[in-house]
């Protein structure tokens, strides 16, 4: 599986969120921190998540 980096992602290469396109309709989401751990999502949820977070709707989580 190869996983791609945030152009966003800090130029160490630390705590960065990295996707990997998975078998199918799936594609994998990690972070660099614990690449051991991942979690499979559906494509269509992945584009809900970044949708909402574009639009604001998950911000109160960040407090």
């Amino acid at each position: 599986m190869s996983w791609f980096k945030s152009s966003h992602s800090e130029a160490s290469g630390n705590a960065c969120v990295e996707v990997a396109v998975c078998e199918g309709e799936g594609v994998a989401i990690r972070d660099s921190v614990y690449p051991d751990r991942a979690v499979r999502v559906s494509r269509a949820a992945l584009a809900a998540l970044v949708s909402g977070v574009a639009a604001g709707h998950l911000a109160h989580l960040a407090s």
